[in-house]
Order: structure tokens, then sequence, then C-alpha cells
């Protein structure tokens, strides 16, 4: 069967993935000072992260322009694109834009396309994607797949544990967020991510290991239907973090199956180094 997902860089892929022909990643671009960076399959999060650290100034992204969708939305085969929360990027508008553009100009092409906001990122996006290529592979049709998207959308949990907050701040992405920690005191929030795909915190500790030990025990807390779900870990630079948070997770909750991946550019730069992103 012919299909494309595409996915904006914000998605942070397994391998098998990324080399999986049905799958295609349309970058954002960073900005640090005077650097653009394309957050591509050339990215290298160590010299990313060393000119993020030297510089003053907060790092910025800019997104796909409605051109970059419009050009694989060409060829056979219905295709879904996942973008990172609208609330968080004008990706998603973007690839509205793309496809409004793309049925106008092409009138008689009968293009099934589906943009999806998916009001999570980094492996949040990820889940969406492989469960789009699931029910593709299980033998659902297009309208039903959007249907049923929406709903595992809509039951998906997104949350993380960063070391500061301060790129999320400086970029105005906690504006609905009140309260003010301590880096003195070394308080770490746990945050996630509301249905409409903001940003909120929901609990605290002192020390990054207490941290997601608590985030842990939300996530068991809050999970439904753990053994028909997927857990996806990202780490930006602390593998052996992710680990200590995977067997912390998994000794809760009985999930389906569980990945890790690191992160690529965009979830580098909001995450930054240590930062552990996860969703289920």
């Amino acid at each position: 069967m012919k299909y494309k997902i595409l996915v904006d860089s914000c998605t942070d892929l397994p391998i098998q993935l990324k080399t999986d022909s049905h799958f295609k990643i349309i970058p954002l671009t960073l900005i640090i000072d005077d650097k653009i960076i394309v957050d591509n399959e050339d990215f290298n999060q160590k010299e990313f992260l060393n000119i993020m650290n030297k510089s003053p100034n907060s790092p910025k992204s800019a997104c796909p322009s409605p051109e970059d969708y419009m050009r694989e939305f060409e060829g056979d085969g219905d295709t879904y694109v996942v973008t990172i929360s609208s609330e968080l990027s004008g990706s998603y508008n973007s690839a509205l834009l793309a496809k409004k553009l793309y049925l106008e100009e092409h009138p008689s092409s009968n293009k099934k396309i589906e943009v999806i906001d998916s009001r999570s990122a980094s492996v949040g996006q990820t889940l969406i994607a492989m469960k789009i290529k699931e029910l593709i592979n299980s033998g659902h049709i297009f309208d039903e797949i959007t249907e049923k998207i929406k709903i595992f959308r809509s039951e998906m949990k997104t949350k993380f544990v960063i070391e500061s907050l301060e790129n999320l701040r400086k970029n105005g992405r906690l504006s609905h967020i009140k309260a003010i920690l301590s880096n003195v005191l070394n308080i770490k929030p746990v945050m996630g991510a509301t249905p409409e795909g903001t940003i909120c915190k929901l609990d605290q500790a002192r020390g990054i290991n207490k941290t997601l030990i608590k985030m842990s025990e939300i996530i068991e807390g809050d999970v439904i239907k753990s053994q028909e779900k997927i857990l996806g870990i990202a780490h930006c630079n602390c593998k052996e973090r992710a680990n200590f948070v995977k067997e912390e997770i998994l000794k809760r909750v009985p999930f389906k199956d569980c990945f890790i991946v690191d992160t690529a550019g965009v979830s580098t730069m909001y995450a930054n180094e240590g930062g552990i992103i996860v969703a289920y």
C-alpha cells in the first residue's frame, strides 16, 4: 500500500522508522545568534549543545514553510502529517495551509491528506506516527484512521523533567505557569501537556532523581490500559538517566512495549542536556 507519514523534526523517531521509506521528516530551523542550523539528519547534538551553552541568548526555532510540506504531498497514496503542538509552534498551521494550497492546485487529484496536531512533542508525536502505521497495516481506511487517531491522541499523555526551564520561559512557552521554582534549592518540576497541547506543571521535588521518581509515580496513577500502550522515552544526551526512568516506570506499570531515543534538534533546544520526555 502506498502512503506517506510526514512528521516535523520535533518528532524523535527510533532508527527503524527513520529508515522506513513511508516516513519523511520535515525539518524546522534552529537559530542561535547568527548561526542557522537545519534540524535534519546532519544535526549534531553535542555541537549544538556547546553552541547553546556558550551563547548568552536564547535559541529560537522557525517552522517549515508550506512549500516544505507541499513538496512531499506529491505521489500516490494517502498522506498523514504529524506536527508538534500548535500551541508551541507554527508547524501545524503551516502544514494546514500547505494542504489547502495543494488541494486547490490539484482539484482532480483525489489526494487524501490529514494534518494532525499532536498536542504534544517529541515522543508524543512519535507514538501518533507509530499508531498511524499500525492502523494502516491492520487494513483500516483513511477515514477510519483519522477518527481513531483523534481518540488515540485524546488518551495519550506526555510528561517531562528538565534541568532548566529557561529556554522554554524565554521562548514564551510557559506563559500559563505561575509558579517560579528556585534553582538555588535544586527544585525540579514535573511538567506535562494539557489536553489542548499547552505546558502545565504537575508536581515538583528536590533533586533530579527524586523528580524522575515523582514523575514515575504520577504515571502509575494516571495511566489507563497500560498493557495496550507503548511507553516512549526521549533523552537529551543522558542515556543512563533514560534507563533509570525506564526502570522506575516499568517496575510500577506493565506497558506493552517501550523504546528510548535521543532527542533531535528541536527537542534538544527545549529539553537541554539532561532532559527527559515521556509519552504513553
